[in-house]
């Protein structure tokens, strides 16, 4: 093992060397519209960003995810040297009930890495228009940092992985903020991912363009209209209300 692994029998990390000094680390785990997902493909992307390791747990779901026809782990972890950042990116969804032997299992790698600060992303579910950015934080210091970029987050509960990390980060006294991008949908929100990644210019200097998670959306609610013209056209025919047997 390298000094940037780790392994507590039940999450394993395991890394090529970080480079960085004292570096943000940013994560984006499944949730609500997929915002930290997708939010943190795109810096990674758009970045240019270094793969360096993944995350593995003998809870996660036994699967390799495919890439233009190449394996990658589930869950990894990238680096940008030049802004001195790292990202922790999950194709698969953390289960509540593994969500704090991750979480600190992560929390203790980032402490071994001598982190600034750490950022999480997730999304909250809203009835309004507009796609807001929520933000709450584990010190005052880290609320003043963001809460004239973002609404802060009167009172709630940010639930999975992103609260587990951010309850793990007020613990240790690590500084630590959520920033929490708004969806009126289950359903992947490029929109909402991209007012984040806004957020993050911001705070930390970058250049990110959102044009392609913009182009993202309108094709994915052009897509969406389509099918929901199609349903509607089916079932004027008559070609959908048929009775369906239950599961069994």
């Amino acid at each position: 093992m390298s000094n940037t692994d780790y392994d507590n029998n039940d999450v394993k990390i395991i890394t090529k060397p970080v480079q960085s000094k004292n570096p943000v680390l940013i994560e984006g785990f499944p949730g609500i519209g997929l915002v930290g997902n997708i939010a943190s493909q795109h810096m990674i992307e758009e970045l240019k960003m270094e793969y360096i390791g993944s995350i593995e747990s003998r809870y996660f779901p036994s699967i390799a995810v495919l890439y233009e026809g190449l394996i990658n782990m589930p869950v990894r972890i990238y680096e940008s040297v030049e802004h001195n950042l790292i990202v922790v990116i999950s194709d698969i969804p953390i289960s509540h009930t593994v969500s704090y032997d991750v979480s600190n299992a992560l929390v203790d790698w980032a402490e071994s890495i001598n982190v600034r600060e750490i950022a999480s992303i997730a999304g909250i579910a809203i009835m309004d228009g507009g796609h807001k950015v929520f933000g709450a934080a584990t010190t005052p210091e880290m609320l003043n940092k963001i809460k004239e970029k973002v609404e802060v987050f009167q009172m709630g509960t940010i639930s999975g992985i992103s609260g587990s990390v951010m309850a793990e980060c007020l613990l240790r006294g690590i500084p630590a903020f959520s920033l929490l991008g708004a969806t009126r949908t289950q359903n992947p929100d490029p929109r909402a991912a991209s007012a984040v990644v806004e957020v993050l210019n911001e705070l930390y200097g970058l250049s990110i363009s959102t044009v392609r998670l913009i182009e993202q959306a309108e094709r994915i609610e052009v897509e969406l209209q389509r099918l929901a013209e199609d349903v509607q056209t089916s079932e004027q025919k008559g070609e959908v209300k048929k009775e369906f047997p239950m599961y069994g």
